[in-house]
């Protein structure tokens, strides 16, 4: 039995590296996917699906699923209380965990997908949050979740669709960077974050390697702002004719 739960091989095997995120995807015994992390004092193995721990909080596939089937039956006064704060909070961190693992993989979509998850479970949590005091330290964390989401999905547009693509997810995701710092009443820091300059530098390198100008979306932005009516009408319709095709 000792020998069997001994995990002495596959750390001195696996290195850990300081500063890098260090993942892989296994099969487990059943034959199922799961990512491993390698980590300064051992591993960790999440599940790929749903809850990274595996759990199912109250027969939920989330925390976040229960949350809101509790809403449903506890009406619109539903707060949180210490207990539940604390398990959201268990939560979202597992899924950061999982997403920084998708992204070092290069799985994208994945790291996307759970991006998502986060995001939409912190706009729950601020409708049943305790106090201001809990939501600001949760909503500290939404640019940075916003901008690994933009990266992900930029990268996946990249490979799956071509860079002008991953152009337009960029921008879409500077968009949704400058309404948090106008609802938080803070636009004038959003030209010099540094998450939003490393945005602009990933927007730029893919626009000089592949050599491509200003997307049709964009050229559709500067027409609108400098009153090219007939230029933008035209403009649109070639859109339409790319999305339809």
């Amino acid at each position: 039995m000792a020998r069997r739960n001994d995990i002495d091989r596959i750390l001195k095997d696996w290195k850990f590296e300081p500063g890098e995120v260090i993942a892989r995807l296994v099969r487990a015994a059943d034959g199922r996917e799961v990512l491993q992390m390698r980590i300064d004092l051992g591993l960790l193995q999440l599940e790929v699906d749903h809850r990274p721990d595996g759990t199912h909080p109250g027969g939920a596939e989330t925390y976040f699923d229960y949350l809101l089937a509790l809403t449903i039956h506890e009406g619109r006064d539903f707060t949180l209380s210490e207990e539940q704060c604390a398990e959201a909070d268990r939560e979202l961190v597992q899924f950061y965990q999982r997403r920084i693992g998708w992204l070092s993989l290069r799985e994208f979509r994945r790291a996307a997908r759970d991006a998502d998850h986060s995001l939409a479970f912190m706009d729950f949590l601020k409708t049943c949050s305790p106090n201001e005091e809990w939501t600001l330290s949760h909503e500290q964390y939404r640019p940075f979740i916003l901008f690994h989401r933009t990266q992900a999905v930029a990268l996946a547009e990249l490979d799956e669709t071509g860079p002008e693509a991953a152009i337009e997810a960029i921008n879409q995701g500077l968009v949704r960077l400058r309404r948090f710092f106008i609802d938080v009443e803070a636009e004038e820091r959003f030209d010099e974050d540094e998450l939003v300059s490393r945005l602009r530098e990933l927007r730029e390198s893919i626009r000089e390697h592949y050599h491509l100008g200003r997307t049709l979306s964009e050229r559709l932005a500067d027409a609108v702002e400098s009153e090219q009516f007939e230029l933008a009408a035209r403009l649109r319709d070639e859109i339409a004719r790319r999305t339809i095709s």
